[in-house]
């Protein structure tokens, strides 16, 4: 049985990894310092196939240790004594934030302005650093970029600067559940940041766990980069007028007051996805319709839960 390493297990888009995994028959090992969200329960925890590893990524000698590896001095040295094949790294969409051309296709992100903000910069020096492992220890790698994963199980992280946005705190920083938590206690007019015609593409953390898992596996990734997700762009202003009538109905206008936008408020995330349909299968299909229809209960238990 096959053995993978995720760091981050108990994190939001690490929790849909860990199951695609365990689903597909793999023993999984997870690595989770608890620094953004605590300890949360998991519905994997007890799974005999799941052990979690409480420790930093950061700690070579305990990756070493363990045999397989996250950062990229203990990956190199696994790498070196063959007890490992390749490296799966989640990067993101923000490698992108200074384009000018859309869709962004693999490849854009060498061609444009790097990041502004220290979150992308962040994600496209390790792009940088898989590239540089390959290139002097030929330890392969896969690189992957979820696009505005949605999704539930994530709850408000350790430590986040508290953002007011109207009369409620924002939940997690991300447009979907602190829009939805908004909604759901009450509030009217709705805020937004910016405009509300900043594009996304939403995509369902189920969906961005099988291709994950999928790049990991496929032969024809080695050394590859992937964009993953949706191909469908949706605005805030649409966002904030789809979970209104999920939440209220047809007969309650909307009403919307627009707040300044935070400082890295990229206006245009539009990913080119034919790559990874065409080389790894894969094509995100879940609707957002039906992401909300899952993440509207989940935050209003959690909201009566007084996690949000």
């Amino acid at each position: 049985m096959e053995q993978v390493l995720v760091s981050g297990s108990a994190g939001f888009i690490g929790g849909y990894v860990v199951e695609e995994l365990l689903r597909r028959g793999y023993a999984v090992i997870g690595l989770d310092n608890f620094s953004k969200y605590g300890k949360v329960r998991k519905s994997y925890d007890d799974n005999p196939r799941y052990r979690l590893v409480q420790g930093d990524a950061t700690d070579v000698g305990l990756m070493t240790e363990r045999i397989i590896a996250a950062s990229c001095d203990a990956a190199i040295a696994s790498h070196r004594d063959s007890r490992l094949r390749k490296v799966t790294y989640l990067s993101s969409s923000m490698v992108f934030e200074s384009a000018d051309e859309w869709p962004s296709y693999e490849g854009q992100q060498r061609e444009i302005p790097p990041p502004l903000s220290s979150y992308g910069f962040q994600k496209l020096a390790v792009e940088y650093f898989a590239r540089a492992a390959w290139d002097q220890y030929r330890l392969p790698y896969t690189l992957v970029r979820p696009f505005n994963c949605v999704g539930i199980g994530e709850t408000r992280a350790l430590g986040d600067q508290q953002i007011l946005s109207g009369n409620v705190q924002l939940a997690m920083s991300h447009v979907v559940p602190d829009l939805v938590q908004k909604v759901l206690k009450g509030q009217d007019p709705l805020h937004i940041l910016g405009s509300g015609e900043q594009v996304r593409h939403y995509t369902y953390g189920g969906d961005l766990a099988v291709g994950v898992v999928t790049a990991m596996e496929h032969e024809d990734a080695l050394n590859e980069d992937f964009n993953l997700s949706t191909a469908e762009g949706t605005t805030v202003r649409q966002l904030a007028e789809l979970i209104w009538r999920k939440v209220k109905g047809e007969g309650v206008p909307l009403r919307l007051v627009h707040d300044d936008p935070f400082e890295y408020d990229v206006q245009r995330r539009v990913p080119d996805t034919e790559k990874a349909k065409k080389i790894l299968g894969f094509e995100a299909s879940t609707t957002l319709g039906e992401m909300l229809d899952e993440v509207i209960p989940w935050i209003d238990a959690a909201i009566k839960a007084g996690t949000i």
